[in-house]
């Protein structure tokens, strides 16, 4: 199989990156191998930001340059945000011991949960384009379980072609719905340590999700 295309020169995993520590919860279901394809493929452009860590909930960026050895590993767990490279490159994904990988970018022509059979790697596809007037709402709740699941189980990469805008929109949903933040807190934990652009829908769609959570506290 051909290795999917890499949107952004150099974008290789750096290793000096955390992982996300969470407090491990039951959480059951989920399939390997599952794609929602609902779209086209549309690409943003942004260079990642270095890593810290931080106290509580953060996310680390799998993205340029191989120099250092990888750091903070200190949970079994953790939350990887990055682009389409890195998700190719199966002997980065096993030394930092990747077993889900959560693709907003998901295309036929391009990768697949096929790119990971034998490497035990459980996959879910989202074929969403970055577009204002593309709907990544329904896919909140589906990707903010999986993501969780995987947490409960191992350690999940979530991409896109350049990791900045279809996946970050993910992470930041996963963010508020099972951690309980608030969309400007969602949006700083990650931005802390990766720089992301969301295009204006997606953060309409998030605005209407942090009101609907809001809500929902507060009944």
């Amino acid at each position: 199989m051909s290795r999917p295309r890499a949107d952004q020169p150099h974008s290789r995993l750096r290793k000096h990156h955390e992982a996300l520590a969470l407090p491990k919860r039951p959480c059951g279901g989920g399939g390997s191998g599952e794609t929602w394809p609902t779209g086209s493929d549309y690409n943003t452009r942004s260079a990642p930001a270095n890593l810290s860590p931080r106290k509580g909930p953060w996310v680390a960026a799998a993205a340029e340059e191989t120099s250092r050895p990888p750091s903070g590993l200190h949970d079994p767990t953790g939350l990887y945000l990055g682009d389409q490279d890195i998700a190719a490159n199966r002997r980065e994904l096993a030394h930092l011991r990747i077993t889900h990988v959560l693709n907003a970018s998901h295309s036929k022509w391009r990768g697949g949960a096929e790119y990971y059979e034998g490497t035990g790697i459980r996959y879910l596809g989202i074929e969403a384009h970055d577009s204002p007037s593309f709907d990544m709402s329904p896919y909140f709740y589906p990707a903010a379980d999986f993501i969780h699941q995987a947490l409960n189980e191992g350690r999940i990469l979530v991409h896109c072609a350049v990791g900045v805008s279809r996946s970050a929109t993910l992470v930041l949903a996963y963010l508020m719905i099972r951690h309980h933040m608030p969309l400007v807190e969602a949006i700083k934990t990650v931005k802390d340590h990766r720089g992301i652009i969301p295009n204006r829908g997606f953060l309409r769609q998030l605005v209407a999700l942090d009101n609907a959570l809001r809500m929902k506290r507060s009944a």
